[in-house]
């Protein structure tokens, strides 16, 4: 058969001007490509690591769109067929795609697959040339394919096919590349439609365009149903398995109390009323999900240590027990969102989230071994004394640790130098609260990044690496950020979110959870907790009846916190004599905390809004009628 060729973008120049958003080990290096159309775009940081294991190296262009460079065997550009869009400002997901100025060009090349041979035409552009006889019809003249046989092809087989409707797609050779990571093998051997329609953001023609390149045929017409869709019933007991109708159907069931925000995928919060007891229930702990969660197999039951030289180490969950010292921390978790539902009220308008009231933030004990411990033991060489990301001018020195969670393709990062801190009590935790990690909070491994937003504990721990540059997630590079009140969402260019810090340690925070009136009605008592990150304890919390025009302190509960530092909220109570209050009269109840830098909190939102609504602390206030 004739070889099937496929044009890459034409490299038109190679420079070191040009700045990208994203990469982890840059070597100073971009480069200016040309479609096959004529349209132009650049590339650059090469990822050395990616080089180091496997000779393919990425490079990320300044929208995020990342092409893979295999290493040169001889001449030419060694422009591979490695290639994907960006990982787009929305959760990367099944299939997801963003549309980039390059990404219709760069994806094109993916099909060519692993057995590929690159030459360069006479006007310099690259062509893709597949031996692979599957090549050779790609719009479904191959045939119908029975039912059966497409769910041979699943997650665990050699070769990964997938249902769109009533066309078969084999992706295998797009399931590394797919921006939304190892979570499209769940619909492998039947059918992405469910997960489409969950995010639409897939439903869109140029995804549709990427997904044709990978068409292999059609369903036989002895598996369709009257109505022309697909009749799972013809695979008789095992349908159950491949006919999805609803990714969250394993999912595990919660508490009742819970104020459920999104029930698909679940983001619930504590009600504020029952934040009453140092130590959370884990029923009663808030929930914050960004997919389905992994049923106990699908979870990783092992983890794995990669050092910045491509050196892996796993350990499973006994191997930790036996080898490691345990310890058991205190912490308190909370979203970086909680309390977004009052920034939105802040004159500046809505904030975009979850929209969190007080309850987005939980305390347990958490069981597990020191991240610190297991990194030496891997072979990790770094000395203890590594500075902060800001301070170390080498740009290939490894500064950053990476988790991810592969069933749930979240990934997040945290500094070197706070891993490596015996101080810092970061974790790979397996208990909460005396028993093993439930489902609903990352069991059998998570990470515990105490006095850090939730957002950096990342569940269902599969993987973590050491690296130069901070995580390239979503999560790390595209939400979790603050910025300034004067910046709208529409004004967030990739430039925008780039320069923004990643969030780590939260600022001081405090809320009224409860006004109870005693029986003879002769005192009104507030309760709330205080909370600041960094391992920071609360040293005041300041208490009015007014709105704050006079104040008092409050009492501070006594309690046996465990970890290096102060990683527990602590809960506080002041009483108000109802004589002392005006009856019939509504009042407004205040609360700030100041922590032990004598850091506190804003009086008004105005001046810390931010349209992603994020470290919403400034005071909390309850307004209650007195009787």
């Amino acid at each position: 058969m004739a070889n099937s060729a496929r044009r890459l973008p034409r490299l038109l120049r190679s420079t070191a001007s040009e700045a990208p958003v994203y990469g982890r080990t840059p070597i100073g290096r971009s480069w200016t490509l040309e479609s096959a159309s004529g349209r132009q775009f650049s590339v650059g940081r090469v990822q050395k690591k990616a080089a180091n294991k496997g000779g393919v190296s990425r490079a990320w262009n300044k929208d995020g769109c990342h092409i893979d460079r295999t290493r040169p065997t001889g001449s030419g550009h060694g422009w591979g067929a490695r290639s994907t869009a960006k990982r787009s400002n929305a959760a990367p997901l099944i299939g997801v795609v963003a549309v980039v100025s390059a990404v219709t060009y760069v994806a094109n090349a993916v099909k060519a697959g692993s057995k590929q041979a690159q030459d360069e035409t006479d006007d310099g552009a690259v062509q893709v040339h597949s031996d692979s006889d599957d090549d050779e019809n790609d719009e479904g003249s191959q045939g119908k394919i029975r039912l059966a046989e497409v769910t041979k092809h699943d997650r665990n087989s050699d070769t990964k096919w997938i249902i769109r409707g009533t066309s078969v797609y084999d992706i295998t050779d797009f399931v590394d590349q797919h921006p939304g990571g190892e979570v499209i093998l769940r619909a492998c051997g039947g059918s992405i439609d469910p997960y489409w329609k969950i995010f639409n953001i897939h439903e869109k023609p140029e995804v549709y365009d990427i997904l044709k390149e990978f068409h292999i045929g059609e369903i036989d017409d002895q598996d369709l149903g009257e109505d022309g869709q697909i009749n799972w019933k013809v695979l008789g007991d095992a349908a159950e398995d491949f006919a999805v109708d609803d990714p969250f159907k394993y999912d595990p069931e919660r508490d009742p109390n819970l104020i459920v925000r999104t029930a698909k995928p679940c983001n619930a919060e504590t009600p504020g009323n029952l934040l009453d007891s140092f130590i959370t229930p884990v029923r009663l702990f808030f929930v914050r999900n960004h997919l389905w969660v992994p049923r106990t197999h699908e979870a990783p039951q092992s983890i794995t240590i990669e050092l910045s030289d491509g050196e892996e180490k796993t350990y499973t969950v006994d191997d930790l027990k036996k080898k490691f010292k345990q310890y058991t921390i205190t912490a308190t978790l909370q979203c970086a969102g909680n309390r977004r539902s009052h920034m939105s009220k802040a004159t500046h308008g809505p904030t975009s989230g979850l929209q969190w009231d007080v309850g987005a933030i939980s305390t347990a004990e958490f069981t597990g071994v020191r991240l610190r411990d297991v990194l030496r033991d891997s072979g990790c060489g770094v000395e203890d004394d590594v500075p902060s990301p800001h301070q170390c001018d080498d740009e290939d020195a490894d500064k950053h640790v990476h988790f991810s969670s592969p069933s749930d393709t979240y990934a997040a990062s945290i500094p070197l130098q706070t891993a490596l801190n015996p101080q810092a009590d970061v974790l790979i935790a397996w208990d909460m609260n005396g028993e093993p990690l439930d489902r609903d909070h990352g069991g059998p491994l998570r990470a515990l990044v105490p006095g850090t937003t939730a957002a950096r504990s990342v569940k269902w721990l599969g993987h973590i690496s050491i690296n130069s540059e901070e995580s390239t997630s979503q999560w790390q590079r595209r939400d979790y950020k603050c910025f300034g009140p004067n910046v709208k969402q529409k004004d967030a260019s990739p430039e925008v979110w780039e320069k923004a810090q990643a969030i780590q340690e939260t600022p001081v925070q405090s809320a009224i959870t409860n006004i109870i009136k005693d029986d003879d009605g002769k005192k009104l008592t507030t309760r709330g907790f205080a909370f600041a990150g960094g391992g920071r304890s609360i040293i005041r919390v300041d208490v009015s009846a007014d709105g704050g025009k006079t104040w008092k302190q409050a009492e501070l509960q006594k309690d046996k916190a465990k970890g290096s530092r102060r990683w527990a909220w602590t809960l506080w109570s002041a009483d108000w004599p109802t004589d002392e209050l005006k009856k019939g009269q509504e009042h407004e109840f205040v609360v700030k905390a100041v922590d032990e830098a004598y850091n506190t909190q804003p009086e008004h939102f105005e001046s810390i809004w931010n349209f992603r609504g994020c470290l919403a602390n400034a005071w909390h206030s309850v307004r209650y009628q007195v009787q």
